[in-house]
């Protein structure tokens, strides 16, 4: 029953368009070019299938008849050097698109900050000493109030990054913790897949999957949640194994769900819950499994307990996380309004898992056709599921159920939520032969539809991930920043270094001085003319005010909101500006020196020289001048082409003042 209501829920979730059916949220624009895709993939493989089921109908021979079956039985005999040899093969792999593909360089916001928290940890201490003026340091997921600079995300996966911190080889956390899961997971499919065929195959999918691939060499903390999983995972096959209690597996399960829980608490909750669950249902059965009951629940407090004393050491509050310290109760699971003003609502959430399924048709395995097609097929066919299967698709859908509640989309490298459910997928991708095998008599056809998913395999592979690794070695270049080379070819050193960022981003900074919460800077950003927006935060800056004043400055303003149209004669479009008005002298400046390129300051939150680096703020920034006048003055910007160089020029402070002091 559990099986056939997964297959049903990837078929309909993960074929079907839904989120475009549901008006007003979330939606797939690019849904019919994906099903255009599909069907003319699907064309060629299944034209490759019926060729090959007419060629084995007449000459059976041609099939190699048992040579996967041998080197399974090969791979089985050899035991644990072999699943090694897997997963350092498959570490090679990961940080060569590390570096290739990636630049070995934490690329999205969430692996900068997570970094920055590393070095924090790596230099023995829990948070870093708040600055005076947070607005020029300051940065999104970047907590810098109550004395206190410290990441937003949970403790755990900052702690993993920093043992890359500690070896000099950040980067490289991602492939090695990503391997150390491949052979957990080797280790998992050696207990509960008897079928020595399907276990390699499900083992060789989940480790060449480009999804698991991209994010594998990504430095998302989703990749060493993955792998805590899969130890407790194996720890769990184990302590399940027969009817005698294990407490060392016992503990070691609840250890290992706990770690993942301190890295990522969603995906380490959903599947420890039906773990304890299983363990308190076999603790009828005497003392012994009750023994490893507890045992299993002390493993589980261990890291807890640590996580708890870094969060009260954070915020104060051992139960309180820096994402709620920063966003609100409105970062929370639920359905309730979210940090960006929206309601999070059940359709919404529908939405998203509808969303997330579809980017896994294409992202899981990059194929021609929709990629859990098999899965599904398997999931609808197997007559009997294990109990470990149960366990599995337990967890699995408490992945799905959890995230329909949670209101953020979650997307870089593909739907990376949905990591946790891509072991099991790849399981069940490969038994689908197996389960076709015992629904059909026709020897040809179940050669022919296996030669069909070989094929699809080929052309993704071939075709299909050659050209996303391209666009993932094009994008987001403006966070591939090597400032500290940079600077060294141009001879900036000891150097107080002004970054120009975007008009935008210099107002939202300018707020966060203020005292203004980051929801409610992104909110006035959104709601209120930029250029009135940047004269109201001037007024307040020089009479000293806060995040109140600026609140009644701009109420008015406010509630105009739905008339503001975005600002065209900006290179950043994202500031919004009122229908037929005059941008004053400053303002016209800002958007000129925009024209004039600027580059992003979070990425050199993480630079290493002997440089220091703010963000220009203009006439605030004589505020850090005049308090470290002994170096010299370097303003920092990139062209406003894609990919351009950082230039560095000296900054002349007299014609800097000069300009300040101009209306």
């Amino acid at each position: 029953m559990i099986a056939r209501l997964a297959a049903l829920l990837l078929l309909l979730l993960g074929l079907l368009p839904i989120a475009n059916w549901i008006p007003g949220g979330h939606a797939a624009p690019w849904y019919q070019d994906r099903l255009d895709g599909w069907g003319s993939g699907g064309a060629i493989v299944l034209g490759i299938a019926v060729i090959a089921w007419i060629v084995l109908r007449g000459r059976p021979h041609l099939w190699p008849a048992g040579k996967w079956g041998s080197f399974s039985r090969q791979w089985h005999r050899a035991d644990s050097a072999a699943d090694l040899g897997i997963a350092l093969a498959a570490f090679g792999l990961y940080a060569a698109v590390s570096r290739l593909v990636l630049s070995a360089s934490p690329l999205l916001i969430d692996e900068i900050i997570q970094v920055y928290q590393a070095r924090t940890f790596a230099a023995g201490a829990l948070w870093r000493v708040a600055p005076a003026h947070p607005e020029f340091t300051g940065a999104m997921h970047l907590i810098d109030w109550g004395g206190k600079v410290y990441g937003q995300f949970p403790a755990g996966g900052p702690a993993m990054l920093a043992l890359g911190t500690l070896a000099h080889a950040e980067w490289l956390v991602g492939p090695c913790f990503a391997a150390i899961g491949l052979f957990a997971f080797a280790r998992v499919l050696r207990r509960i897949e008897g079928r020595e065929g399907t276990a390699l195959a499900a083992l060789l999918l989940y480790a060449l999957a480009p999804f698991t691939v991209f994010l594998s060499a990504s430095m998302m903390n989703h990749v060493t949640t993955v792998t805590w999983l899969m130890l407790g995972t194996w720890a769990l096959t184990v302590a399940t194994a027969t009817n005698v209690a294990r407490i060392g597996p016992a503990f070691a399960l609840g250890l290992a769900f706990a770690c993942a829980a301190t890295i990522r608490p969603l995906d380490g909750a959903v599947f420890a819950l039906p773990a304890g669950a299983w363990l308190l249902w076999r603790a009828r059965h005497g003392r012994e499994h009750v023994v490893a009951l507890l045992a299993s629940g002390v493993g589980i407090a261990l890291p807890l307990i640590a996580l708890g004393w870094v969060n009260a050491s954070q915020t104060g509050d051992a139960l309180r996380f820096g994402y709620i310290e920063m966003w609100g109760r409105s970062h929370e699971l639920g359905f309730h309004e979210a940090p960006w003003g929206f309601p999070h609502t059940p359709a919404r959430g529908l939405e998203l898992v509808n969303l997330y399924l579809l980017r896994l048709q294409s992202y899981f395995l990059e194929t021609p056709v929709p990629s859990l097609l098999f899965a599904t097929g398997a999931l609808a066919l197997v007559r009997r599921v294990q109990a470990f299967d149960r366990w599995a698709l337990v967890a699995c859908g408490g992945v799905l159920l959890s995230y329909w509640a949670y209101w953020h989309d979650g997307f870089y490298l593909g739907p990376r939520f949905m990591l946790p459910l891509t072991p099991w997928l790849a399981l069940w991708t490969a038994r689908f032969p197996a389960e076709l095998a015992e629904r059909t008599p026709s020897l040809p056809l179940r050669r022919a539809v296996l030669v069909a998913g070989l094929a699809a395999l080929v052309i993704g592979g071939t075709q299909l991930v050659p050209l996303r690794a391209v666009q993932y070695r094009n994008g987001m270049l403006s966070m591939r920043l090597d400032v500290d080379a940079a600077a060294r070819a141009q001879g900036v050193s000891g150097a107080l270094v002004l970054v120009r960022e975007s008009w935008g981003a210099q107002v939202i900074a300018r707020m966060w001085g203020l005292g203004v919460s980051r929801v409610e800077a992104e909110q006035l950003y959104r709601s209120v003319d930029l250029c009135r927006l940047d004269e109201a935060v001037a007024s307040v800056e020089q009479r000293g005010g806060g995040a109140q004043a600026l609140a009644s400055a701009v109420a008015r303003d406010r509630a105009d909101s739905a008339q503001l149209i975005p600002l065209r004669v900006s290179v950043d479009t994202t500031g919004r500006v009122m229908p037929g008005s005059t941008l004053t002298p400053r303002c016209t400046r800002r958007v000129l020196e925009d024209r004039a390129g600027y580059t992003l300051f979070p990425p050199l939150l993480l630079a290493r020289g002997d440089n220091r680096y703010i963000r220009d703020l203009h006439a605030r920034d004589t505020l850090l001048l005049n308090a470290d006048p002994s170096r010299p003055v370097w303003l920092v910007t990139r062209a406003t082409d894609v990919g351009s160089p950082l230039r560095f020029e000296r900054v002349n402070l007299d014609s800097a003042r000069a300009e300040w002091k101009a209306p």
